[in-house]
């Protein structure tokens, strides 16, 4: 039996929180992205330390530092961030986001896509420590002017630095586009997108592990990935702030924390302590073992809700509750909950961990991540046709894998010797009959042949 590969689920969030998720009058929005999964031989050990969950560490803790902003309400344009799954897969989260916009879904209420200005896309950034400073390149896609304030904004970032020394340069213009990332599917959708793609590499991918268990924590820099996060965390500030001139004091009190960045690698990355960490644990209750896993999945569920869908996994629902926690603002209601709030606009975090959750602000959803070639209705998966419109949709494969309901395991003894020499006896006895048998027709018939 096999079942078609469905993703566990994206999630989003907005910084500040968009009010009763209403796209009226929404300001323009500043989308910065990552991906969440990998995929390797064995999908257990599909670890993906430099690509992606470096870029994804990078995001999380760029969010908690913009988080202690105050007044980020009072900027030109609004913040929204996005980790996708299943992007190991044909870019299947980044593709459903864009097919839940055009089609207004609730996953996405909030966002209108012609709203998304620029994009910053966070990739492989865990191994950017090769001298004495992080150096990092920024892969344009095309030359617009909302391009280049893009790049002009993470030089400036590089700038507010100062003795942090983080570097940042435009990738060689002799490559031939963005590398392969979740922008790449922003721009098969609209070829005029300005974004920008920032990496550890120039012209040639830098992670020889790439979805292999080898992409393990000794794969990164932890002093990379902060830096990163610094850099991106400035650098949305100022893109932000649109052309108003940036406050420099505010900008220079985005700072990393640096700590986070560790635990977060070991939460993520590694067996001990993984999923049992503290930070985790503060927020779900994980289903597997310690030992953290980033491969995608399949589901045969209805892909439904935006809070608590059951397909989600465990790091999907710690990604949900993280950026939830850290983009929200305080609820009215103090009282604890175990599912979903009673307020508009209102989420609950922490809502697995014993006595409850609390109810928070925050507009962070999930968004199911799964082919845009299939269709659940009628309580049914239906395949749909290839869309001619969507070039990566024509030569989406529609990815399917062995349904494993049991995986069990037979175990046969070894027979005892004398029941082998009864059988090779009996094999004998019935040869030697048989060549008798044989032997004596043959006479027989010769006889009757030639009497006739």
């Amino acid at each position: 039996m096999l079942a078609l590969r469905r993703t566990q689920g994206s999630v989003w969030t907005s910084l500040p929180p968009i009010k009763n998720g209403s796209t009226e009058h929404q300001k323009p929005i500043i989308l910065a992205v990552t991906s969440q999964d990998s995929a390797s031989f064995f999908r257990d050990r599909s670890i993906g330390s430099d690509s992606p969950i470096s870029g994804l560490i990078a995001l999380l803790t760029a969010v908690d530092a913009l988080s202690h902003i105050h007044d980020l309400s009072n900027l030109k344009k609004q913040l929204v961030f996005a980790v996708f799954n299943g992007e190991a897969w044909g870019y299947l989260g980044s593709r459903k986001f864009l097919q839940q916009l055009d089609e207004g879904a609730d996953s996405v209420n909030g966002i209108n896509r012609l709203m998304i200005e620029q994009v910053l896309e966070i990739g492989s950034v865990g191994k950017a420590v090769t001298g004495e400073y992080p150096s990092f390149y920024a892969h344009a896609a095309g030359n617009s002017p909302a391009s280049k304030k893009i790049l002009d904004a993470l030089q400036s970032a590089s700038k507010s630095l100062g003795s942090d020394n983080v570097k940042v340069t435009q990738a060689a213009s002799s490559n031939p586009g963005v590398p392969p990332s979740s922008l790449m599917s922003f721009i098969r959708k609209n070829m005029s997108t300005s974004g920008v793609v920032l990496e550890d590499f120039d012209s040639h991918f830098s992670n020889r592990f790439y979805h292999s268990h080898l992409d393990n924590p000794a794969n990164i820099n932890s002093s990379s990935i902060a830096a990163a996060a610094a850099l991106a965390a400035r650098s949305l500030y100022i893109l932000a702030s649109a052309d108003s001139v940036v406050d420099l004091m505010t900008l220079n009190t985005i700072k990393v924390n640096v700590s986070l960045v560790e635990e977060l690698i070991g939460c993520l990355l590694t067996c001990n302590p993984g999923l049992s960490c503290g930070l985790v644990k503060s927020l779900i209750s994980p289903s597997s073992s310690s030992c953290p896993s980033h491969y995608v999945g399949v589901f045969l569920d209805d892909p439904s809700g935006t809070q608590f869908p059951s397909y989600a996994d465990d790091t999907s629902r710690f990604v949900w509750n993280f950026l939830a926690d850290r983009t929200s603002t305080s609820a009215g209601n103090k009282s604890s909950c175990t599912g979903k709030c009673g307020d508009e606009g209102e989420v609950c975090i922490g809502a697995e961990v014993e006595g409850g959750g609390r109810c928070v602000v925050s507009t962070t959803r999930y968004v199911p991540a799964y082919s845009t070639r299939v269709k659940f209705e009628d309580n049914a998966w239906h395949v749909l046709p290839a869309n001619s419109s969507d070039p990566m949709g024509v030569v989406d494969p529609l990815w399917t894998e062995s349904f494993w309901d049991t995986i069990g395991l037979r175990v046969y003894a070894v027979q005892d010797s004398t029941y082998d020499w009864l059988i090779l006896l009996a094999g004998l006895s019935i040869t030697a009959a048989s060549y008798c048998a044989v032997h004596v027709g043959r006479t027989y018939i010769l006889k009757v042949v030639k009497r006739d």
